[in-house]
C-alpha cells in the first residue's frame, strides 16, 4: 500500500485514497466515535479501512457496478459513512437522502437515478421503501444497519449489513486484490456523490459533485481555519445536507480528525456536552434554541445570579465588540473581564457544550445580531459562511478577526466572485457542480459558457470586501409604488425575536407589506407559563390575545428598525396573522432543510393573505390540509385574528 499511495499527489486524491492514507499514517487514531447505550465506541482509522474493505467486497459480490448510484438513508452513523466509502471505492456514487422524508419523497431520487441499491438505518426506512417498491421495479437490494423489528421480514432483496460484511469476507478470500485495484482506478474527476437540492420551487434537483470539487473546497476551508487531525466534530445534522457532508465526511477525510455521532437526535445536547467539539457548525435555529433554553434556566435563577449573569454578558459583549471593530476594550472592562470569565462565561460555555470550540460556523439563514453578539461575547469564535449545494459550501468565509452579523464573509480561497449588473451573485471556483443530474436545461441556467455559476442570490460587496446577501433574485420585487421589496430581509428581522419561529412576508405589486407568522412554541410557552396563562396546545396558545399583543410588539420593533433606513422605511409590516399550525415539511410548506417554499405557501394561504389586505376584515376563517405523524391526511380549521401594527415615519429621507 505504501508504494501505491506514494504514486498519488495531493492534487489527485479521491476519498478512498485519503482513507488509505490515514490508515497508513495514523492507524491508531480515532476516525469515528458513536454513542451506543450510553457508551462512546471508537473506530480507529485502520479499523475503518477494514470495515470499508469488507463492505466493498460484499457490495461487489451483490453486483454493485462502477457508475451506479446507491441510496443512503439514516441518521449519522459510522457504518453508513463506511458504506459511502465502500461504494466510492468501487466507483459507485452514494447519495444520502433525508431520513425524515416521507416515502413518496424518497421515490423521486430513487426513480431518477434508477437505483438498484439502498442502504438504510432501520425498520422505519425499510418500511418506507417497501411501501413504494411497486413503483420502483429496479430497486433490487435493500440493506439495513439496525436489525430490530426486521429479523423475520422476508421481503425479496432485504438483508442486513452484517450479512453483506460476511459475504465480503468470503469474496475477499477469492479476490484479495480487488479492493486496491478498484480504488486505484478512481480518479479525481470521477463523480463522488449526488446531492439533492432542497426543492424550494419544485422537485429537488440532483447535484453532481466529483471527488475533485468536494476535496478542493474541503481543503480550502481547512487551510482557512487551520484545521488539523486533532479536531473533534459532532455529526448531528442530516447527512443528506451537503453542509453536514462537508464537515463530517469531506473535511474529515482531508484532515483526518474525529467525527462523533450522537446516540439519537434526542441526546444531541447531552452528547454535545460530553464530546466538547473543537470545530462546530449549526444553523441559526440551533444557536437560538441553545440560548432560549439557557434564558429559561436563568429566569428561574436567584436574583443575584440573574444580575451577575446579565452584567457579565453585557461586559463580555461590549469588550468583544471593541475587538471585532479592531480596537481594544476599555481598561475597566479589561480588569473586570477575568472575573466575569471565571464566574459566568467559562461555566456557561461548558454548560452549552462549547467550552473547547476553536471555530464555530453558522449558515443557511441570517443570524440575529443579538445571537451573534452573545456567542462571540462569551468567547465562542462564531462566524458566518456562505455557500450552497452547487458550490460545495465554501464560497465566502469570515476571518477570525473580521466576523460580522450583517455579512457572510470574504471570498474563500480559490473563489472568484462578482455581482452582475442585475445584482445577482456569480462566481467561479474548482468546487462547482459538474451538472444537474439528467437535467441539461437546469444546468445551462446556472452555469454559463465561461464557467460562471449564477447563484440566484441578490446582494452586494461591502467596502471591506465582505459579501452581503439580501434575498433570492426571483423573490426580490417591488411594491405597487415601485419600492424595492426583499421579503427575506424582513423575515430575518422578524425571526431574530425568540417568540417568532417562522415568518413569510408578502408585498409584491401590493400597496404595503403583510406577514404570516409562526410562534416559537417553547419560547412563547415558557413566557405564558410565567404569566399563569393557561393553554391546551399550539393552536390555543397562538390565538391568545396576550400572545398576539406580544408578537405585535415584536413587529412594531421591526418596523422601527426598518424606518431607520430610507431604503427600507416603506416596507414596514402593516398587518400580520399568527397561523394556527406550524409550517411543516410534511405539509410541503418547508423543505427538509427548513426553507420556506414561498410560492406554495402563497397559494395555500392565498385567502388569508387577501384578507390581510382588506382593512374591513378583522378575522378570517381558514381551513388547510395537513399530514399527521402516522401518515394520514386531514384538515385543521380556525378563526384567525388579523392584527394591525404601528407603522413608523421614516427617520431619514432617501438620497
Amino acid at each position: 500500500m505504501d508504494e501505491w499511495s506514494a504514486d498519488r499527489s495531493e492534487n489527485t486524491s479521491t476519498f478512498p485514497w485519503l482513507l488509505l492514507q490515514h490508515a497508513r499514517l495514523q492507524p491508531s487514531g480515532v476516525a469515528w466515535r458513536e454513542k451506543n447505550l450510553g457508551v462512546w465506541q471508537c473506530t480507529t482509522w485502520v479499523q475503518a479501512l477494514d470495515w470499508v474493505r469488507h463492505l466493498a467486497y460484499g457490495l461487489a459480490a451483490l453486483g454493485l457496478q462502477r457508475g451506479e448510484h446507491v441510496a443512503i438513508i439514516g441518521e449519522n452513523r459510522p457504518r453508513l459513512y463506511a458504506v459511502m466509502l465502500a461504494a466510492q471505492s468501487l466507483g459507485a456514487i452514494p447519495s444520502a437522502l433525508y431520513q425524515d422524508a416521507v416515502a413518496t419523497e424518497l421515490a423521486h431520487p430513487l426513480e431518477l437515478t434508477a437505483m438498484r441499491f439502498a442502504v438504510v438505518e432501520n425498520q422505519e426506512q425499510v418500511d418506507k421503501l417497501l411501501s413504494v417498491r411497486e413503483a420502483l421495479p429496479l430497486l433490487e437490494h435493500i440493506v439495513f444497519h439496525d436489525p430490530r423489528g426486521l429479523r423475520h421480514n422476508t421481503a425479496p432483496g432485504l438483508r442486513s449489513l452484517d450479512e453483506v460484511e460476511a459475504l465480503g469476507r468470503h469474496h475477499q478470500a477469492l479476490q484479495p486484490e480487488l479492493f486496491e485495484q478498484a480504488v486505484a482506478q478512481g480518479q479525481p474527476h470521477d463523480v463522488a456523490a449526488l446531492f439533492f437540492t432542497s426543492g424550494t420551487t419544485g422537485l429537488p434537483k440532483g447535484v453532481v459533485h466529483t471527488h475533485a470539487s468536494l476535496i478542493d473546497r474541503a481543503r480550502a476551508g481547512a487551510a482557512f481555519d487551520r484545521l488539523t487531525a486533532r479536531e473533534d466534530v459532532l455529526a448531528y445534522l442530516p447527512a443528506a445536507w451537503i453542509g453536514q457532508n462537508i464537515f463530517s465526511y469531506a473535511q474529515h477525510l482531508v484532515c483526518g480528525y474525529t467525527v462523533n455521532c450522537p446516540e439519537s437526535p434526542s441526546t444531541v445536547a447531552i452528547d454535545l456536552g460530553e464530546i466538547g467539539p473543537t470545530y462546530y457548525f449549526a444553523p441559526p435555529r440551533v444557536f437560538e434554541a441553545l440560548l432560549t433554553d439557557l434564558q429559561v434556566r436563568m429566569d428561574d435563577a436567584a436574583g443575584f445570579k440573574r444580575w451577575l449573569y446579565r452584567a457579565s454578558i453585557t461586559l463580555a459583549e461590549r469588550a468583544q465588540a471593541e475587538r471585532d471593530a479592531g480596537g481594544h476594550p476599555a481598561l475597566r472592562d479589561r480588569l473586570l473581564l477575568p472575573l466575569a470569565k471565571a464566574l459566568i462565561l467559562a461555566p456557561l460555555r461548558n454548560r452549552l457544550g462549547l467550552s473547547r470550540v476553536r471555530v464555530a460556523y453558522t449558515a443557511g439563514e441570517a443570524i440575529g445580531p443579538e445571537l451573534f453578539r452573545f456567542y462571540r461575547g462569551i468567547g465562542i469564535n462564531l462566524k458566518q459562511l456562505y455557500g450552497s449545494t452547487e458550490t460545495a459550501v465554501f464560497v465566502c468565509m469570515q476571518p477570525d478577526g473580521g466576523a460580522r452579523s450583517d455579512s457572510v464573509g470574504l471570498p474563500a480561497p480559490g473563489v472568484e466572485l462578482r455581482v452582475s449588473e442585475s445584482g445577482e451573485i456569480v462566481l467561479r471556483s474548482a468546487g462547482l457542480l459538474r451538472e444537474y443530474y439528467r437535467n441539461p436545461e437546469a444546468t445551462a441556467e446556472v452555469l454559463d459558457a465561461d464557467g460562471w455559476y449564477h447563484t440566484g442570490d441578490a446582494g452586494w460587496i461591502e467596502p471591506d470586501g465582505q459579501l452581503r446577501i439580501i434575498d433570492r433574485v426571483n423573490d426580490v420585487s417591488r411594491l405597487a409604488d415601485g419600492t424595492l421589496f426583499a421579503p427575506k430581509l424582513i423575515e430575518n428581522k422578524l425571526k431574530f425575536y425568540p417568540s417568532i419561529k417562522e415568518a413569510v412576508a408578502f408585498g409584491a405589486e401590493r400597496e404595503h407589506v403583510v406577514a404570516l407568522l409562526n410562534i416559537d412554541f417553547a419560547a412563547v410557552g415558557n413566557w405564558a407559563e410565567k404569566r399563569a396563562l393557561p393553554y391546551s396546545g399550539y393552536a390555543d396558545l397562538a390565538a391568545k390575545p396576550e400572545v398576539l399583543a406580544l408578537l405585535a410588539d415584536c413587529v412594531a420593533q421591526v418596523n422601527t428598525d426598518l424606518a431607520a433606513d430610507a431604503r427600507t422605511a416603506a416596507v414596514q409590516v402593516h398587518r400580520f396573522v399568527v397561523l394556527h399550525k406550524e409550517l411543516d415539511p410534511d405539509d410541503e410548506e418547508l423543505t427538509r432543510t427548513r426553507k420556506v417554499r414561498r410560492h406554495f405557501v402563497a397559494q395555500k394561504y392565498a385567502e388569508l393573505v387577501d384578507a390581510l389586505y382588506d382593512p374591513a376584515r378583522q378575522s378570517q376563517r381558514t381551513q388547510v390540509q395537513v399530514r399527521f405523524d402516522d401518515g394520514r391526511t386531514g384538515s385543521v380549521q380556525a378563526d384567525l385574528q388579523l392584527v394591525g401594527t404601528k407603522v413608523q415615519p421614516a427617520l431619514h429621507q432617501a438620497a
